[in-house]
């Protein structure tokens, strides 16, 4: 065992070493044989139990394992070598923060995203605000390039929908269907009807189903079912909703395998008259008696506008 790890005037002596056959207590008044001997870490002597410690052989070099510790403890360069008192101790970071950190009480914690010092209290990024800071020794002018480009990618994007627009209305000669007006009675009896020849999940509760007519448009490529009447829970995501009525007019579908727009399902919303998020909810966006729509190719992928 090395001098400086010491805790103890005493160590035990190594059981597991073969060679060792016990010994004797060299405390002049005992001679015990004890076959696990302890050494005195002041004279190196070997002792046993009762008498292990500086006191109990009356040691002649009593204290000299506790000098040796101090002395390897005193060359360990301490947290604050080669630093003033001033160069330690400094205000936290924080503006309105008058706590002194960096003391033997009060210990500051750095932030690695800001470069900046903080006592306990304001240690945490949202505490300092730290989103809204910049970093220390970082160059300024960096951030105000990324945020000119955020800008100039916003302007593209805003240019690119409107042309869109303009080319989808001079190009397309996709009809989409209209909802037709219907009175609260008509439109019970055409739940009614629904609920007739509807297919879906006979375990599914009556409380949580929505009863829809289902249409496959022509550009969807032909479907051997065009329309048909379904049920699904009003649980469900909107993209749980096209892939099982994909399956049930067997129109294809690989929304999941490809990643051209063009070859891509989308679900349209008759009464509402809009495309439906894939991850929006059933039960948000529809009600029973509602028609949807599916359609392919509706719109092309958002081109990259952040690197032109």
């Amino acid at each position: 065992m090395s001098d400086h790890a010491e805790e103890t005037s005493f160590v035990k002596m190594d059981e597991k070493d073969p060679t060792l056959i016990g010994s004797h207590c060299q405390y002049s008044f005992c001679n015990q044989l004890d076959f696990l001997p302890f050494r005195c870490e002041s004279c190196r002597g070997t002792f046993c139990l009762d008498h292990r410690t500086e006191s109990g052989h009356k040691c002649a070099k009593v204290g000299e394992w506790a000098a040796r510790r101090r002395k390897a403890n005193l060359a360990k360069p301490s947290l604050g070598a080669g630093k003033s008192m001033l160069e330690v101790q400094k205000p936290c970071a924080s503006p309105d923060c008058k706590i002194i950190i960096g003391t033997s009480l009060t210990t500051g914690v750095h932030c690695s995203t800001c470069n900046r010092d903080y006592c306990l209290k304001h240690r945490m990024t949202e505490d300092h605000d730290c989103k809204n800071l910049i970093p220390i020794g970082a160059r300024v002018g960096r951030f105000d390039e990324q945020s000119e480009r955020a800008k100039s990618a916003f302007g593209r994007l805003k240019a690119w929908g409107a042309a869109k627009k303009v080319e989808m209305a001079k190009t397309t000669d996709r009809v989409l269907p209209k909802p037709k007006p219907t009175s609260a009675a008509a439109r019970l009896v055409a739940v009614n009807n629904l609920k007739k020849t509807a297919k879906g999940d006979d375990k599914l509760p009556q409380e949580k189903r929505i009863y829809l007519k289902v249409e496959a448009e022509a550009a969807t490529t032909t479907a051997k079912y065009p329309t048909a009447a379904f049920f699904y829970s009003k649980d469900w995501v909107i993209g749980r909703v096209l892939d099982a009525a994909a399956k049930g007019l067997q129109v294809e579908n690989v929304n999941n395998q490809s990643t051209d727009e063009r070859s891509k399902l989308r679900v349209f919303h008759v009464e509402g008259g809009r495309l439906l998020e894939f991850n929006e909810k059933v039960g948000d966006a529809l009600v029973s008696g509602n028609h949807i729509v599916l359609l392919r190719g509706i719109g092309p992928a958002i081109p990259n506008l952040i690197d032109p």
